[in-house]
């Protein structure tokens, strides 16, 4: 599963990338340092053997002679695993001289047939030593003089201290490509997070324009990611028109209508009776409603943001005076503990048509009392609690109460639009409207809604 972060997982790629190519680096100087120390060695044995051939000659009778001298000291140290050794080859000549080394003992030799001599008259092969260790062995046979007196040199080294040098080589080796792979992964980390700064600049510009304290992005950024802040600011450019116009369109719709609604409660009055009883309320609620909304568009013109916030503690406390006098009978009770300083993330008449249709709606049924609370939910919501001590009602109830239009109790004054709309202002924030018992005996309205900070 890859990361989420953008940083982790260019951090995790290059890391991957950077530690294969170590790998891959290491396994070639490795392998190319083995190769070399191996024909280092052939070499090495290659030129003692040479020396050795100059440094030995035969007497009168045949018999070996000489005093090598091939310049390492391990040819001197018995049982070094470094030896060499000069034997007759023909019977016309007699003798053996070896290395101090080799200390009188002798190292067998392989059959002819099995490793041939060839056009140089040399032959290799790999013999166990004196110590367990494994011997590389170079021979080669060399006519000493006209009468044809033939000697056997042979030069052998120990491959076990060269695997040993092999081994401690690449120790060394993972240790430094170790430390440079350790250190290229914190250079490309430190280099990945410089370089992405920019990203949190504009995460935070952002954050600036949702909680109103800037209309648009900043610029200045990269190159890369200028075109980002330019298409976003002309994304914010385009919504604030729709909505303007959406604002317009409202406003007009509703002065439109003041005229017609006049008509009707001037011709109310006229008709008289029930009937013009009923005119004439219903004409004095849509005049109401057309009032709020044209308030409405007028206080939305005059902010040229598309991003709001609004201070719930003040906005409550407000909505709960008025409440509390168009209902002197009733305790309406807000506790502002629990609210401190939550600021609501949209617009300050949607918080207030919520919280008023559910005050509204709790002074209609409550016997004799209504409390309201705020509180903080999770990292990016409050919580708005409205709770009276009526009837309440059924689950069934419930779901028709939330229908829009639809009234419970067609005795009580009202339009039914009250938690239709709450849940219709709700949902246009991704909020949630929940209905439940209240522990007053009435119903509990609990409305989640999007908060700042």
């Amino acid at each position: 599963m890859q990361p989420r972060s953008l940083t982790a997982r260019v951090i995790l790629l290059t890391s991957i990338w950077a530690i294969l190519a170590l790998f891959v680096v290491g396994v070639l100087i490795s392998t190319l340092y083995e190769r070399t120390a191996r024909q280092g060695f052939e070499n090495l044995l290659g030129a003692q053997l040479y020396n050795l051939v100059n440094a030995v000659s035969v007497d009168d009778d045949g018999r070996l002679q000489g005093n090598p001298d091939l310049g390492d000291l391990r040819y001197a140290r018995p049982l070094s695993g470094w030896y060499w050794e000069v034997l007759p080859a023909s019977d016309n000549t007699s003798g053996r001289l070896t290395s101090a080394s080799l200390v009188l003992l002798t190292i067998p030799q392989a059959p002819v047939a099995d490793f041939p001599f060839d056009q140089m008259y040399r032959r290799s092969y790999e013999q166990a030593g004196l110590n367990g260790e494994m011997l590389e062995v170079l021979e080669t046979e060399v006519v000493l003089d006209s009468e044809n007196h033939t000697a056997r040199f042979r030069v052998m080294g120990s491959l076990s201290s060269v695997a040993d040098d092999i081994r401690a080589f690449d120790r060394t080796l993972l240790y430094y490509l170790g430390t440079v792979g350790l250190g290229t992964v914190l250079v490309n980390a430190v280099v990945l997070l410089v370089a992405l700064r920019p990203l949190a600049r504009v995460r935070a510009s952002l954050a600036e324009v949702r909680e109103g304290r800037s209309e648009r992005l900043r610029t200045g950024f990269p190159a890369e990611i200028e075109p980002l802040a330019v298409e976003m600011n002309a994304l914010i450019d385009n919504n604030r028109r729709i909505v303007e116009r959406s604002r317009t369109q409202v406003g007009n719709l509703a002065h439109s209508l003041k005229t017609p609604i006049a008509i009707l409660t001037n011709e109310a009055a006229t008709i008289g009776g029930e009937k013009g009883r009923v005119v004439d309320e219903q004409a004095v609620r849509m005049k109401s409603q057309v009032q709020h909304y044209l308030d409405r568009a007028r206080m939305a013109a005059q902010t040229q943001s598309v991003v709001f916030r609004a201070p719930v503690r003040e906005v409550l406390e407000r909505i709960v005076r008025v409440v509390a006098k168009l209902n002197p009978d009733l305790n309406v009770a807000f506790d502002a503990t629990t609210t401190g300083d939550l600021v609501f993330a949209g617009e300050r008449q949607d918080l207030e048509e919520v919280v008023g249709n559910l005050l509204d709606n709790a002074g209609k049924w409550a016997r004799s009392k209504i409390s309201l609370s705020c509180r903080a939910e999770g990292a990016d919501r409050l919580a708005v609690i409205v709770e009276d001590d009526g009837p309440g009602l059924s689950i069934d109830e419930i779901r028709e109460a939330l229908k829009r239009g639809r009234r419970l109790d067609e005795a009580t004054p009202g339009s039914g639009l009250g938690l239709s709309i709450v849940r219709d202002i709700t949902a246009e924030y991704r909020g949630m409207l929940e209905l439940t018992r209240s522990e007053l005996g009435g119903l509990a309205a609990k409305v989640v809604l999007p908060r700042i900070g």
